[in-house]
């Protein structure tokens, strides 16, 4: 979620400082274009039609800041502290299947799964967002399948990013949205925080910053290591990994940055399909193997399928079955994905739910802390303030990318519209309270030129977990995203065109 910064709250900082370091900037602006074009900082340019096709067609630079974000140390360290745990979390809650089911759609209860309401706290009014949301609804269909044949995943991959921002009305890092399928831009975030550190060793005595105040950021190698060592644990040399991608990706090169990593460093080699070429190319064989293209596959890495315009037939979704059906590797499986929902989200966030996953209280009080207000729409009284007050709420619906968050007098209309309806349709969104991060006066640069304005920033933690049965594997903190945007914009996503990419640099405030 980005934000407006409210009314009162200065800036960080009050512009790029004196005439000499304007001077500096201009040529730090050059350089970084070209910094950029030798070390495949890149996207595909949205006016050339083939730039989101054909590789090495139609490359511009990746939006960036041009310099790092001041982030206080003690913030960035807390929120690397969580990753692990919310890696263990969206492991523990995949496992609980009535859970997700209870949460996500509304079923006729018998005995059992009454018993499991009322001990997960669900409400018959969460019973909704199946009933409202065709697209949660599919998903929950294949979860479903996967529970009526029992299947198990033995090899469970996850990799996720947890998004925060500093509220300056509270002082404190509150998360955003848990993001379990189609994490973007450890590849290209982890090339900025490099760009940045290039940067300010040559023009950082002059600007009063220092590189070393930059922390490392290894996003693409460790996913790269977390891909390459699932594919090891399935046990067949001979195998791929399945990268699922969009028809039309000017996000490529990201992706393209654990590809190649993955060959470098593991020789394990990569194939990329849409949803479509898999249903088309692929089959599952009678003793789970998926091959697609003729190729076995080890590990199915969705950098698509998580949004309803990813599935425009009926193909789309045969291919998501056909694949969680398999014995491949699923980065993220069903349930993976399942976790990840906004509505999830607001259930981990009530009393005592967090204690039905967690065993250790200290970890439950940390992911406690880092919660913003969520609540159903169920509670009128939420409602109602968020209609007097509607600035001071986000409206979310089930649905990941950037564009998709309703705020202030949009937020107001559709409550009270759907209180007018009173019908399913409030279980299709929740509301979040809305962060007021500090705003500060940033250079941006987009498509060679640079301005300057009043913005805003957004810190994502990346977290590697890998698990087969009993024995984790892996579970770490795997890096971080800092995006940044103009403080007037309220989405925030890079790929959608709200945002840049930025680097942090650590402050002792």
């Amino acid at each position: 979620m980005s934000a407006k910064a409210p009314l009162g709250v200065a800036p960080a900082e009050e512009g790029a400082g004196t005439p000499g370091q304007q001077a500096v900037l201009g040529q730090m602006v050059e350089d970084a274009a070209v910094w950029c074009a030798v070390h495949g900082l890149v996207v595909g340019d949205r006016a050339n039609q083939r730039s989101g096709t054909v590789p090495g067609v139609g490359l511009v630079h990746a939006p960036f800041s041009l310099l790092p974000a001041r982030f206080p140390a003690s913030f960035f360290n807390q929120a690397c502290e969580l990753a692990p745990i919310f890696n263990e979390l969206v492991d523990r809650v995949s496992l609980d299947g009535e859970f997700l089911q209870a949460a996500l759609s509304r079923q006729v209860l018998n005995s059992i799964h009454w018993i499991l309401l009322v001990n997960s706290g669900l409400s018959f009014s969460n019973f909704r967002t199946k009933q409202v949301d065709e697209f949660t609804s599919r998903l929950l269909e294949i979860h479903d399948k996967m529970m009526s044949i029992n299947k198990k995943e033995d090899i469970r991959l996850g990799l996720h990013r947890s998004d925060y921002m500093l509220d300056s009305e509270t002082n404190s890092l509150l998360q955003i949205e848990l993001n379990t399928i189609a994490s973007s831009f450890p590849g290209l975030g982890s090339l900025v925080s490099e760009l940045h550190r290039t940067l300010l060793k040559q023009y950082g005595k002059v600007l009063g910053l220092d590189p070393k105040r930059i922390p490392q950021n290894w996003a693409a190698t460790q996913f790269a290591e977390a891909l390459g060592r699932a594919w090891a644990e399935y046990n067949n040399d001979s195998a791929v990994v399945l990268m699922v991608v969009q028809p039309e990706e000017r996000n490529m090169y990201d992706q393209y940055c654990l590809v190649n990593h993955l060959k470098e460093s593991y020789g394990v080699a990569t194939i990329r399909k849409t949803l479509a070429q898999v249903e088309a190319q692929g089959q599952v064989l009678t003793d789970g193997t998926l091959v697609v293209d003729g190729r076995t596959v080890a590990v199915v890495y969705f950098r698509a399928g998580y949004a309803p315009t990813d599935y425009p037939s009926e193909a789309e979704w045969r291919a998501r079955l056909l694949m969680e059906q398999s014995s491949a590797v699923k980065c993220p499986s069903i349930a993976y994905h399942l976790v990840g929902t906004k509505k999830i989200q607001q259930e981990l966030a009530k009393p005592n739910v967090l204690e039905r996953f967690l065993d250790n209280k200290d970890d439950i009080a940390k992911l406690r802390k880092s919660f913003a207000g969520l609540w159903s729409l169920d509670n009128e009284e939420i409602v109602r303030s968020a209609i007097q007050k509607p600035n001071l709420f986000v409206l979310k619906p089930q649905r990941e990318g950037g564009g998709n968050n309703i705020y202030g007098q949009d937020l107001q209309d559709t409550l009270i519209k759907l209180q007018k309806e009173q019908g399913e349709a409030l279980a299709a969104y929740i509301l979040m309270q809305r962060i007021f991060p500090k705003a500060s006066l940033t250079p941006l640069v987009r498509g060679g030129d640079c301005f300057e304005d009043l913005t805003i920033s957004e810190l994502g933690i990346y977290g590697a977990y890998l698990r087969n049965r009993d024995k984790v594997i892996l579970n770490n903190q795997s890096g971080y995203l800092m995006r940044t945007k103009v403080s007037s914009s309220n989405e925030g996503g890079v790929a959608a065109g709200f945002a840049v990419l930025d680097s942090v640099l650590l402050t002792d405030e």
